[in-house]
């Protein structure tokens, strides 16, 4: 999903992390909250519900995000919509800590499933169930909600969580290009699957998050066809991105911020030898993982450092 917070409402920070609220959301809320009217006796109930559908979308994110800055990786921003939320994160591209990353937001639910499940049962033998008759309904709503989240953020579609994570265990046994690739094949089936769904359905939000996701396989195929031509480039030796420790493709392919044609940064120093612009090479994109980084910082490195700073889309639909 495309960065940005345009239409965004910033909430609050927390650990460091910018927690953002789309203005639709409003809308939605009230939609839902009017469609499921009956469900308690008063309509301070519906809200407290969607409210709590807030809540563990947001504990979600967080997983992702925490989860990305324990490896070493990037996460500054959650924006949620009313679709569910996106946890803009940039783990290192290493397909454990990817793993970590994206299975810690699906581990949230999991956790909190257990914990529900005991509230509800305490509620049941106290008596508390039938004396407070809509705390225990909103308590089920809860417990339904986060196992629904569960279940379907762990679909093997790309880019839901499960996509993901199985494209990151396919890394380990096929590489990164092709675990993509599988990834967004698959991601495209299940959108078909989703879209018949959506018209016997007759669902209009199954057909948003449809197109959500078709939007997301195709841009992760894109992104696999480049990995798989930019494996067959030859390499320079002797230089490594500092972030990711990749060895920088031999040829013309980065732009002069000046002139805008394209020159090898490392072969001219850093000068464009078409406009003579000097510095052109002061903050280099990796092609692997996209961190600018100064040239004189591209030195020979046996491990891959930190994280790097291309946006991995988590956007899960939560």
């Amino acid at each position: 999903m495309a960065s940005t917070n345009e239409g965004s409402i910033r909430l609050f920070r927390f650990a460091g992390i910018d927690v953002f609220l789309h203005w639709s959301w409003f809308l939605v809320a009230y939609y839902e909250m009017n469609a499921r009217a009956g469900s308690y006796t008063s309509f301070t109930w519906n809200a407290l519900e969607y409210l709590a559908l807030f809540a563990i979308v947001l504990l979600h994110e967080f997983g992702h995000s925490l989860a990305c800055r324990q490896v070493g990786g990037v996460a500054e921003r959650i924006v949620l919509w009313p679709l569910g939320g996106v946890a803009y994160v940039r783990p290192p591209q290493r397909p454990g800590a990817m793993l970590w990353s994206l299975a810690a937001g699906p581990l949230v639910n999991v956790v909190l499933a257990p914990v529900l499940f005991l509230l509800g049962t305490l509620m049941v033998n106290s008596g508390a169930a039938e004396t407070w008759p809509n705390g225990f309904s909103l308590l089920r709503a809860v417990a339904y909600i986060n196992f629904g989240l569960l279940v379907f953020n762990l679909l093997p579609i790309y880019p839901l969580d499960g996509g993901q994570i199985l494209r990151s265990l396919l890394w380990f046994v096929i590489g990164r290009a092709w675990s993509l690739t599988v990834a967004t094949v698959l991601g495209f089936v299940g959108v078909a699957g989703l879209v018949l769904l959506a018209v016997a359905s007759k669902s209009v939000w199954l057909g948003v998050l449809s197109a959500f996701i078709l939007l997301n396989s195709w841009r992760g195929l894109k992104r696999a066809l480049y990995l798989m031509r930019l494996a067959k480039i030859p390499r320079r030796e002797g230089l490594a991105c500092p972030e990711c420790g990749a060895a920088p493709p031999t040829g013309a392919f980065w732009a002069c911020p000046q002139c805008r044609n394209p020159f090898d940064v490392f072969e001219a120093k850093g000068i464009c030898p078409s406009c003579g612009t000097a510095g052109a090479g002061s903050a280099m994109g990796c092609m692997e993982c996209g961190a600018a980084s100064p040239i004189g910082a591209w030195t020979p490195s046996a491990e891959p450092p930190a994280p790097p700073a291309s946006t991995v889309p988590e956007g899960d639909s939560a």
